[in-house]
């Protein structure tokens, strides 16, 4: 639905030459979790042998993370006879799969919250977009070929990154673009470099560059709307394109685009031509229905993570 545009009392802000918003990006807050993930919990879910125990008393330390698996078993397993209030009983109903994405969404979401700060926006609902995109750029993955790491996964909780740094470094531009994007009419990407000079997916690229974050993260949040231009993991970022317009159709969660893609829009990118080249009708139906079981499933996935 499309909604009249407010006029601002404010005069709009000029857009920034490059080498300014590149100075300023230097000066953003790191992301600490992003350089090390939990890295307690994430060796003894590698090691060959896990005990859900081991596991309990690691989660235990972390009262964040504590209070989101039993949010989160308490909202997919809402049909138990009695509250899972017990960490080891909880472990037990989620698995370790679920437990390795907690433990990277916890610190994560947390450092995206402090360096969004007081700023305007919906922030609750951008934080279940980026989860959303990462739980379906998994199954996407799925897909087409076991994953060997988590890269995938990280890779779509990180993708919009750009409109976090935006909000923390130029948060006149970005409540400018927003309400100006509420009209509904012109793709958000189209409004930032109007407004700002630069849109989201070179932002983010930068920030994560001057990180020193690794390549994959970097190029999926330059390449996601555009795979067919990344030089590497082209997989990956395929995925993730296809994710956030999964994501984006479904109305989970917001992402500041009020232009929403029309059904059946993945089908028709580059990246889904790289990952199922094929034409067979039926191997893309097969994993459309896939994507679609776990789509269906999202929400209330989401509702027990934030």
């Amino acid at each position: 639905m499309l909604v009249e545009e407010v006029p601002s009392s404010k005069t709009p802000p000029a857009p920034l030459d490059r080498f300014i918003i590149g100075s300023r990006i230097m000066e953003c807050p790191r992301l600490p979790s992003l350089s090390s993930v939990n890295g307690a919990l994430r060796e003894l879910l590698s090691a060959d042998q896990s005990y859900t125990s081991q596991i309990a008393e690691i989660i235990s330390r972390d009262p964040s993370l504590t209070s989101r698996l039993l949010r989160l078993v308490g909202s997919v397993y809402h049909g138990l006879n009695a509250p899972v209030n017990n960490i080891e009983e909880a472990v037990f109903y989620i698995g370790l799969s679920q437990i390795r994405q907690l433990a990277m969404i916890t610190p994560v979401i947390e450092d995206f919250q402090k360096m969004a700060g007081r700023t305007q926006f919906p922030w609750r609902g951008f934080w279940q977009h980026c989860i959303g995109t990462a739980i379906m750029t998994r199954e996407v993955v799925n897909a087409v070929k076991a994953p060997l790491d988590e890269a995938d996964y990280v890779a779509g909780l990180v993708h919009d990154v750009g409109k976090i740094v935006m909000a923390a470094t130029f948060p006149d531009h970005f409540a400018e673009i927003h309400r100006r994007a509420r009209v509904g009419v012109k793709q958000l990407r189209l409004i930032e470099v109007e407004v700002l000079g630069m849109d989201h997916t070179e932002l983010g690229a930068l920030y994560l560059r001057h990180q020193s974050l690794p390549e994959i993260l970097v190029e999926t949040a330059r390449f996601h709307h555009s795979p067919e231009r990344a030089r590497k993991h082209r997989h990956v970022i395929a995925a993730v394109q296809i994710a956030d317009l999964l994501v984006s159709h479904a109305g989970i969660g917001e992402n500041g685009n009020y232009v929403r893609p029309l059904a059946g829009a993945w089908s028709q990118t580059a990246g889904w031509n790289y990952l199922f080249p094929t034409r067979d009708e039926a191997v893309q139906n097969a994993a459309m229905a896939t994507l679609e079981r776990s789509l269906a499933r999202l929400p209330t996935l989401l509702e027990g993570l934030i």
